[in-house]
């Protein structure tokens, strides 16, 4: 007699967050804005994931809809915010699998990026480093780079990688 396997609830867990990141190795997140610094931070968390079988995630956050008030408007707005995210990370997962060999973790979220990030640290203990890119301009390393090793540096449970986005590809290739 086959029996079907049955159909899980929402309820139900799926295998833990924990024994997911100990089949996989570490877990490099990178938080996806549209900086150059992003650049250097992926290709970072990349070469290290590849080095020591672990795997990428990749963290997009889409700031909340200015229009709040006008429903319709709204709701145009975050469609279309989803939609170009949506279009970064599968652009983003094909460099990552081209890199590192397998595909990475997505996350999409709506909100505060600081807020999000943090938010998502908490829920996901299989995230194990994360990695951030810092600008080396004179305007500073970037708000992101500025919050978690300032105030909220309290609220991280996890190491943070700070790649500076001065580093030449052959330089991460060599460090990594």
């Amino acid at each position: 007699m086959n029996e079907e396997p049955e159909a899980k609830t929402p309820d139900e867990p799926e295998a833990s967050s924990a024994e997911e990141s100990q089949s996989v190795g570490r877990v490099f997140l990178v938080v996806v804005d549209e900086s150059p610094e992003m650049e250097v931070a992926l290709r970072f968390a990349c070469r290290r994931a590849r080095h020591t079988g672990g795997r990428v995630a990749l963290l997009y956050v889409t700031e909340p809809s200015e229009f709040q008030n006008w429903l319709a408007v709204g709701d145009l707005m975050r469609d279309e915010a989803r939609s170009q995210a949506e279009q970064v990370l599968q652009k983003l997962a094909s460099q990552v699998t081209d890199m590192v060999g397998s595909m990475p973790i997505l996350f999409l979220r709506e909100g505060q990026k600081r807020d999000q990030l943090l938010k998502l640290l908490e829920e996901e203990p299989s995230i194990s480093i994360l990695v951030l890119g810092a600008s080396t301009s004179q305007g500073g390393p970037g708000p992101l780079v500025s919050a978690l090793t300032g105030k909220f540096i309290g609220r991280l449970s996890i190491p943070v990688t700070i790649v500076p986005d001065s580093l030449l590809e052959e330089q991460i290739d060599a460090i990594t």
